[in-house]
């Protein structure tokens, strides 16, 4: 079964999921486990301010 779930609360969202992808633009630009998507340095320049 696959959910699409669009959530502002990256962290949270992740939490819940296996696996994940990023968009931006419309573009694919990050995907794979959710945690290696959470750890991933890219994500948390983009979207988490760190």
């Amino acid at each position: 079964m696959t959910v699409l779930l669009v959530e502002q609360n990256v962290r949270q969202a992740l939490a819940l999921a296996h696996r994940a992808c990023v968009l931006e633009n419309g573009r694919l630009t990050l995907t794979g486990p959710a945690q290696a998507v959470l750890a991933d340095d890219r994500l948390k320049r983009a979207y988490l301010g760190l």
